[in-house]
């Protein structure tokens, strides 16, 4: 592999792809837990969040594709097994099946915890200069803003 001159140092670029790799073990377990709340999900609500939980799973895969993606254009191997996301991963897997509004409480924390982490990371990619990943977290992070402002928005 030919030697990556994008204008960011060695060490930045390997700084910046660790934040990167928690940001994806975060959206990717949130997305297994988006998952498993859309096929779980019982009572009078039943619809309304069986649809808006599919909605933010396929938005998630598709956001998860593209953090691993910008990790392997700074020349880092992108983490892609469950052990290596449950290690980097600040969001705690629910182990049974909650209740819809428990549901709704459980992932509005989870989308606040990925706000979190993309502010780490954003601090990262803004002291490098590194302005295509700062752009790339921020869309995330806006993204999780409203998610979560979506979801506060039922309990």
């Amino acid at each position: 592999m030919s030697k990556i001159d994008i204008g960011i140092t060695t060490q930045d670029r390997q700084d910046i792809a660790e934040g990167l790799k928690r940001l994806l073990a975060d959206s990717y377990t949130l997305y297994l837990q988006t998952h498993n709340f859309h096929w779980n999900v019982t009572g009078p609500q039943f619809r309304e969040l069986h649809l808006m939980f599919e909605e933010h799973y396929i938005e998630l895969a598709e956001a998860v594709d593209d953090l691993a993606e910008r990790i392997r254009t700074l020349g880092v191997i992108a983490p892609g097994t469950y052990k290596a996301f449950a290690k980097l991963s600040s969001i705690e897997e629910v182990e049974d099946v909650p209740g819809a509004g428990a549901m709704v409480e459980i992932l509005t924390k989870s989308h606040e915890q990925v706000v979190k982490t993309c502010r780490e990371v954003l601090k990262l990619a803004q002291k490098a200069d590194d302005e295509s990943t700062a752009a790339l977290v921020s869309d995330r992070m806006r993204i999780h803003e409203k998610t979560a402002w979506m979801l506060r928005a039922m309990q």
